[in-house]
């Protein structure tokens, strides 16, 4: 099982108390994990990546064991301590202003 980690505005909106755990075929990728969490949750369709490029929103984030994977390719395979549940794939909320 993959574990996801949402920020809180997109946890109130699918209605989650905390992380997402997903069955996710391998190789998993950010694609792939992206696809079986709008799959499990179709109101979160639209808000990580744009519905119809597929490209990640531009104040969204992806971290995986503490680094930033915002900008790997969706096909690259994640870590493997993602793979096999012992770390999140965490999706971050991105802060902007001035």
């Amino acid at each position: 099982m993959i574990r996801v980690v949402l920020p809180v505005h997109l946890r109130t909106l699918a209605r989650l108390d905390d992380e997402v755990q997903l069955e996710v075929a391998p190789p998993v990728t950010q694609g792939r994990i992206l696809d079986a969490l709008e799959a499990a949750y179709p109101v979160l369709r639209g808000t990580v990546r744009d519905q119809a490029t597929q490209k990640r929103r531009p104040l969204v984030r992806f971290f995986c064991c503490g680094e930033d994977f915002s900008h790997e390719t969706p096909d690259a395979p994640l870590p493997d301590a993602i793979a096999n549940g012992t770390e999140p794939f965490c999706i971050i909320g991105a802060m902007a202003g001035g």
